[in-house]
């Protein structure tokens, strides 16, 4: 990959591919929230990749959502389930992360971490990456 923020993008993406891995061992091994937690950062790390190839860059994770929306979900460049993935695992992160007393439930946790792992196989398909 080449451009200005070649090296950047390539580490958003290895972040990307390390919290999917570690979503999956964390969820394997019973760690619901924590593995949703690393889903959703595995999704923020490769959205965050995407937009850096547009140069393109978000200061808040609020931001990313909407640039990734504005930039390739209504464009059609990545698919409405991609973004629904990206708003959804916002939103279960929050639990994981923040819900004191609510939890992400297995089922929730093993869903978040498939759905990250299509969400980073997407964004790798449009920067031609292998996936």
């Amino acid at each position: 990959m080449t451009g200005p923020h070649a090296r950047e993008i390539e580490a958003n993406l290895d972040r990307a591919e390390q919290s999917v891995q570690a979503a999956r061992a964390l969820s394997g091994n019973g760690y619901h929230d924590f593995a949703t937690s690393r889903a959703y950062y595995a999704v923020f790390y490769a959205a965050t990749a995407l937009l850096l190839s547009q140069d393109l860059e978000a200061s808040k994770h609020s931001g990313v959502l909407a640039l990734v929306h504005l930039h390739f979900v209504k464009t059609g460049r990545l698919g409405t389930a991609h973004g629904k993935v990206l708003n959804l695992l916002f939103e279960l992160r929050g639990v994981a992360d923040y819900g004191v007393t609510e939890h992400v439930s297995p089922e929730e946790a093993e869903e978040a971490v498939k759905s990250a792992e299509a969400f980073l196989s997407a964004v790798k398909s449009l920067l031609g990456e292998a996936s």
